[in-house]
């Protein structure tokens, strides 16, 4: 196939696999009607389903780096596509929160980060001239799939209680249809690939148009025993949670800057945003990562989010909300140039032999990360406020930023 297909039509199939595997990030949306029915319930358990699927996604592409170039990829994507339909059809039928922690937070949740590291170690493999690109471009798809579909779901979601339930059969299904016939596109290329127009390693590299790679490969042991991975581990779990967090309230925020005066229509829009420029960003920042290298890009995303916190918090203390959607756009983009480094670095860094591996570890910062919005909420709880939560980002942000500076090939 590799000989019939040029890599861009990799590249969209494995936008099209992460658009729908990144439906999983939709729950707020989901869990709106599921709340409606499940009255017996509070937040806090409903939400556990969320956490669950952040966890078991983590883990899911753990176990598919660790199967990479021991199974064929097809096998995982294919595995994947059976856990959505399974994981779907059980939270549809669900009687109990346990049904929707198997079914959404579990299989669910498994199956999305199975397919996630099928995608990005098979797709961006074809381009090593260009990481941070493509990794921007795949990941955009899986940004932009919880409020695309989301907003499908929304709109087509029969009225009353459980109608959430057909919605989800329909979507497991969905998924599955997509997952099992994308699985068919998902090739490595030869070994020793070279995309058309860049020059050997070993060619003089002022004329390279392949950025510089990592000078060894080190196995994940050899990387976890780096003080660049612990503090690089540092700074994606610190900016992560702040940009969870932000999404996590941004209903409560909006809320409270617009005083009760903004419908759920124009509430989800403003929220939208977020979603909108996180995909945008992704791309963006990815570039940058290939134009400028690791630090100046890291060093970029920590500024521009600090100063959207910012722009927040004047929203919050102004009660403007034309600021407040200013602040928004800007989170979201910041917040997107998180993932597409995540990946860059761990190639940069650790080289490409154990980058399905080595990758998947560096996305378990998700696990803590996932806190964030939790964590924001108690802050709410106890001040009353969003303001305290936009102060404990800024310090957040802030201790990242040392930990950019100190990373050191």
């Amino acid at each position: 196939m590799e000989r019939k297909l040029n890599r861009g039509v990799y590249a969209a199939v494995g936008v099209v696999v992460l658009l729908f595997a990144g439906l999983v990030y939709a729950w707020s949306v989901l869990a709106v009607p599921i709340a409606e029915e499940f009255t017996q319930a509070s937040q806090g358990s409903l939400s556990l389903t969320f956490t669950m699927c952040m966890i078991f996604f983590c883990l899911g592409g753990f176990v598919g780096g660790l199967l990479n170039g021991k199974v064929n990829v097809k096998i995982n994507v294919w595995v994947a596509a059976v856990l959505f339909a399974a994981g779907f059809f059980i939270a549809s039928r669900a009687t109990s929160l346990t049904g929707l922690y198997l079914g959404y937070g579990v299989l669910a949740g498994f199956g999305s980060g199975l397919a996630y590291n099928a995608v990005m170690s098979t797709m961006s493999s074809w381009f090593p001239d260009k990481q941070g690109t493509i990794s921007g471009v795949l990941l955009m798809g899986f940004g932009l799939g919880s409020f695309i579909i989301g907003k499908v779901y929304q709109a087509l979601t029969p009225a009353g209680i459980g109608g959430w339930r057909t919605s989800f059969l329909v979507m497991g299904a969905v998924l599955f249809a997509v997952l099992a016939v994308g699985g068919f596109f998902f090739v490595r290329p030869p070994k020793g690939y070279r995309p058309a127009g860049s020059v050997e390693p070993d060619a003089d590299a002022s004329k390279s148009r392949v950025p510089a790679a990592a000078t060894v490969d080190l196995t994940p042991l050899e990387m976890v025993r780096k003080p660049s991975f612990w503090l690089f581990f540092a700074w994606a779990i610190l900016l992560s949670a702040a940009g969870l967090a932000v999404i996590a309230q941004g209903t409560g925020v909006v809320g409270q800057v617009g005083a009760g005066a903004v419908d759920a229509g124009t509430t989800a829009t403003i929220v939208g945003l977020i979603s909108i420029f996180n995909g945008i960003g992704r791309v963006i920042f990815g570039g940058l990562f290939d134009r400028v290298g690791q630090r100046p890009t890291m060093l970029i995303v920590d500024g521009a989010f600090f100063v959207s916190v910012l722009i927040v918090i004047a929203a919050i203390v102004l009660s403007s909300l034309p600021v407040l959607v200013a602040g928004f756009i800007c989170c979201g983009l910041s917040y997107g140039g998180i993932t597409p480094t995540n990946s860059a670095f761990a190639n940069a860094f650790y080289g490409s032999a154990h980058y399905p591996v080595n990758y998947s570890i560096v996305n378990l910062n998700l696990i803590f990360a996932s806190f964030g919005g939790t964590l924001s909420g108690m802050l709410f709880d106890a001040s009353g406020s969003y303001l305290s939560t936009f102060i404990a980002l800024l310090v957040a942000i802030a201790i990242g930023t040392l930990c950019t500076v100190l990373i050191k090939k």
